[in-house]
């Protein structure tokens, strides 16, 4: 079975130890049980892909569209996260199936890429956001120490140039970390341990990716 990745949560940070004793830095990932909700064919919808849904919730919490939706696949059940993932294949995909670390076979080393919504942290000053360096914290400078230094031109163009960097809105998005490094696969737990860290909150919504 071949499909481009997985729909995951992130549990949160630990450490473990290699045979030398050295300490691993890892993030713990709960990967799947996915299920198959609609599968993608070229001749209806123009492409190839597997439809996954994660999480189970309760019909009565689904809008009356997705209940339709859920309950064509064969599910008496929704989901709380939906999403695409193509395939080159299509045949061994059908509505009501369930996919699992354990049909994918992940060996270590294996280089993976998650994708995820980073924390939220509101509105932030250039220094925070951008990595700016301070204003003098002596020397006659009064109440400039965390401001960021001129942001426009001179006479010509006479204004401040669009895109920058300032003071704004920092994290909510989504950011991908790419070739991270799978240490430890847990297929009976769906827990993967992957190298460094990983975008979001504890229990935020990850996609894997496979190389």
């Amino acid at each position: 079975m071949q499909i481009e990745g997985l729909i995951g949560r992130k549990l949160g940070m630990t450490r473990i130890f290699d045979e030398e004793g050295n300490s691993i830095p890892v993030t713990v990932l709960e990967v799947g049980p996915c299920a198959v909700v609609q599968v993608k064919t070229p001749e209806r919808d123009g492409y190839r892909a597997v439809q996954l849904g994660f999480k189970p919730k309760k019909l009565t919490k689904c809008t009356l569209p997705m209940i339709g939706h859920f309950l064509k696949a064969g599910f008496d059940t929704g989901f709380y996260l939906l999403k695409e993932f193509e395939v080159e294949d299509i045949q061994g995909f059908q509505p009501g199936q369930i996919i699992s670390l354990k049909d994918l076979e992940i060996p270590k080393g294996t280089k993976v890429d998650i994708a995820g919504i980073s924390k939220g942290r509101g509105f932030t000053g250039t220094i925070k956001r951008w990595n700016f360096q301070r204003q003098p914290m002596s020397h006659g400078a009064k109440k400039v120490h965390r401001k960021r230094g001129s942001s426009g031109a001179n006479t010509f163009p006479g204004r401040v140039i669009q895109g920058k960097t300032m003071a704004g809105h920092y994290g909510g998005e989504q950011v991908t970390i790419k070739n991270l490094t799978v240490v430890e696969v847990i297929p009976e737990k769906n827990l993967l341990l992957v190298k460094g860290g990983v975008p979001g909150a504890p229990n935020g919504y990850v996609m894997v990716y496979f190389k």
